[in-house]
């Protein structure tokens, strides 16, 4: 990773090398953090961060339910945010906030440990999203199964819940794969490793609802909506491998994915094995978005 600018924690900019923790940071030991990723765009009239109060909300939603008692208010999170991104001196960048129980006692219980913030951005650098951005992505149905609200909240963005993304991932590229999907318990679809998952099927868009265990995504929020200002709709249904297998068209959604398409899932090929008509059209319809080229989206974006 290139070392840009600085990052914030606990309300200073630091050296970005300085910005260290105690080796018995609790977070360390039992994923007891919570994060958020945010993107900064290059737009032609200047820098801005997409949907930053939803992230920031949503990065609160996520402390409250691991009882996290933040030290700083959301406005001071924004501003945090805001601040770091400047002072990386970049123009377009990924964004991240981190909550976590710090360095004091140790053992299983948490909540004697102050909660520590920080905020960082670096270089965006398409890295694993590249295949569903141009060919298309190739998934493997993940063997792991993905956690649900009764083992901890799938709601909350927390270190934790990756962990189990992570197997699911490491397995999907160890088979030659892009990217993983996950069911869940019930064996119905949840959502890939880090995004959510959309199946078109005879022009009808379909997603699985948030019961199904995936993450209430901002991405995946922002493309209903530009769905339905379009003049479509997504239909929110449990969704099974069949369907999988069944579709004209597959793609995911995400902060770092964007609008990805999915092309093969396991041995199976997706419609005609290329990238679909619906995926392209929002692939475009959402880098107008990002880009403040669509004026019904501008408050969707802060510039800095």
């Amino acid at each position: 990773m290139k070392e840009v600018g600085k990052i914030w924690m606990n309300g200073k900019l630091v050296p970005f090398k300085d910005a260290k923790v105690h080796v018995l940071t609790h977070a360390l030991h039992y994923s007891t953090s919570i994060f958020e990723g945010i993107r900064c765009y290059n737009t032609p009239n200047g820098s801005a961060i997409f949907r930053l109060p939803e992230h920031v909300d949503r990065f609160f939603k996520s402390a409250k339910l691991y009882s996290m008692k933040m030290q700083f208010s959301k406005k001071e999170i924004s501003d945090g945010i805001i601040k770091t991104v400047k002072a990386s001196g970049l123009k377009e960048c990924y964004i991240r906030p981190l909550a976590y129980y710090g360095y004091g006692t140790m053992g299983l219980t948490p909540t004697q440990n102050k909660v520590d913030a920080s905020i960082s951005c670096w270089e965006w650098k398409m890295g694993e999203s590249k295949a569903g951005k141009f060919s298309g992505a190739k998934c493997k149905v993940s063997s792991w199964i993905k956690i649900d609200s009764r083992s901890q909240p799938t709601q909350a963005k927390a270190a934790s819940n990756y962990a189990n993304a992570a197997l699911a991932r490491m397995e999907a590229l160890e088979n030659g794969y892009d990217e993983a999907i996950m069911l869940n318990w019930h064996g119905k679809v949840a959502e890939g490793s880090a995004e959510n998952i959309f199946v078109v099927k005879d022009d009808i868009i379909q997603t699985p609802p948030l019961s199904a265990g995936g993450l209430e995504g901002i991405t995946r929020d922002s493309v209903i909506q530009i769905i339905e200002e379009n003049g479509g709709f997504v239909i929110e249904r449990d969704l099974e491998r069949d369907d999988l297998y069944a579709a004209d068209e597959i793609f995911m959604t995400g902060t770092a994915a964007e609008v990805k398409s999915v092309t093969q899932i396991d041995k199976v090929k997706i419609g005609n094995g290329k990238m679909g008509q619906v995926t392209k059209a929002l692939q475009k319809s959402f880098t107008d978005v990002v880009m403040g080229k669509d004026e019904r989206f501008l408050p969707w974006l802060t510039y800095i």
